[in-house]
C-alpha cells in the first residue's frame, strides 16, 4: 500500500473545507451497490466487518501526506474517511480514528449508514467529529430500488440504529439524501424521508444529485422542480437545508456583484421572489438581471405552494 493509495487531496469540500481523504476500503467492496454510485456496480458486496489494512499502516500514510503539504504550506481542515466502499466495514475504523485524532484535525466518515445498526459501529463512529449518514429513502421498495443493498441488511434494523446513533453523538452530525428522476422524489417519498430526518435531528441535511457518470446508464438526476420540492418539504422540518449540486467556490458570501451573488447562492438555497428581490437592492440591481439569467438559462423559476423560487440551472440540462 502507498500514500497515493490511502490518502489523497485535500479535496476542496463546501462541507468539510479542505478535506484529505482517507481510503480505508479496497475498491469496490461494499454493503450498497447504488444505482447511481460513480464508482460503478459493486463487485464484492458484503456485510461482514474485516480488516483490510494494518492501521498504522493507514497513520504512516497520512502522516506522510501531511507532511507533503506541510511543506508546500497547504493546510488541512479535516481527515476524512471517504474510501471506495463503505468505511465501516473495516473492523479497525475505530482504532484508526483514534489514532488520527493525536494529529489534532478533526476526524470526519462518510457512511451510507447500512451497519449501523450495530453497536460496535456505532461505538467506533462516535469518536468521529463530523459524520455524514446517507439516507436517500425512508420506505423499503424505493430503498432497495436505490440502494440495492446486500440480502441481510434490513431498513428497519438500520432506522434504529440511525436513531440511536443521533440520539448519543457528540460532534457533528449531516445527512445526505441523493435524489434519483423516478425513483425517490415524488412528494409522498420525501414526506417519508423527511420525517426520518427530522427524528435524527442533523445539524445540517444535504439534497444532492448525480453529477458524475453513474453505475447505471437509466439513472437520471431529479429536476429543478424535484430538487425545489425536496428544499421546501426538508426545510419545514430541519433547521438547515443545503443542495450539493457540483458547483464551486463560496456559496454563502455576497460580493456586491448580483449576477455571481445570485448564481452562488441559487446553487445552495433555492430563493424565494422575495429574497431575490431583497439581495438585489443590496446590490444596487434591478430585476433585469434575473430576466437576463432566466434567458440565458443559468437560473431557473419555479413555483412551489404558490411561491416562486429561483434556483440555479442544474448541470449538464439544457435550458427549456
Amino acid at each position: 500500500m502507498n500514500t497515493v493509495e490511502v490518502a489523497f487531496g485535500p479535496v476542496p469540500s463546501r462541507r468539510l473545507g479542505r478535506s484529505l481523504g482517507i481510503n480505508n476500503i479496497p475498491p469496490k467492496i461494499c454493503t450498497y451497490s447504488c444505482v447511481y454510485c460513480q464508482l460503478g456496480r459493486t463487485f464484492r458486496m458484503q456485510v461482514d466487518r474485516d480488516a483490510f489494512y494494518d492501521p498504522e499502516e493507514i497513520i504512516r500514510a497520512v502522516e506522510a501526506r501531511l507532511s507533503e503539504l506541510r511543506r508546500k504550506d497547504e493546510p488541512v481542515d479535516y481527515l476524512t474517511f471517504v474510501p471506495d466502499g463503505e468505511p465501516t466495514l473495516d473492523l479497525n475504523l475505530g482504532q484508526e480514528i483514534e489514532l488520527l485524532k493525536q494529529l489534532s484535525i478533526p476526524v470526519a466518515v462518510i457512511t451510507n449508514s447500512s451497519l449501523i445498526f450495530r453497536e460496535a459501529v456505532r461505538e467506533e463512529l462516535s469518536q468521529a467529529d463530523w459524520v455524514s449518514l446517507k439516507v436517500d429513502a425512508a420506505s423499503e421498495p424505493v430503498w432497495r430500488r436505490i440502494n440495492r443493498p446486500h440480502k441481510e441488511l434490513d431498513l428497519a434494523e438500520i432506522k434504529q440504529g440511525l436513531l440511536e446513533f443521533a440520539r448519543t453523538f457528540r460532534g457533528t452530525l449531516a445527512s445526505e439524501t441523493m435524489l434519483i428522476q423516478g425513483l425517490n422524489e415524488d412528494t409522498a417519498e420525501l414526506e417519508k424521508t423527511a420525517k426520518l430526518l427530522a427524528e435524527l435531528e442533523p445539524a445540517i441535511a444535504y439534497i444532492a444529485i448525480p453529477m458524475r457518470p453513474p453505475a447505471e446508464a437509466w439513472v437520471k438526476p431529479a429536476d429543478e422542480g424535484a430538487v425545489a420540492r425536496a428544499y421546501a418539504l426538508f426545510s419545514e422540518r430541519l433547521p438547515r437545508v443545503e443542495l450539493l449540486i457540483g458547483y464551486e467556490g463560496n456559496a454563502f458570501s455576497t460580493i456586491g456583484d448580483a449576477v455571481q451573488d445570485l448564481l452562488s447562492i441559487t446553487a445552495v438555497h433555492p430563493m424565494r421572489k422575495q429574497a431575490v428581490q431583497e439581495l438585489l437592492a443590496r446590490d444596487r440591481a434591478a430585476w433585469e438581471v434575473v430576466r437576463r439569467l432566466l434567458a440565458e438559462g443559468k437560473l431557473v423559476e419555479l413555483t412551489y405552494r404558490g411561491e416562486r423560487f429561483y434556483l440555479r440551472k442544474l448541470s449538464g440540462r439544457s435550458a427549456g
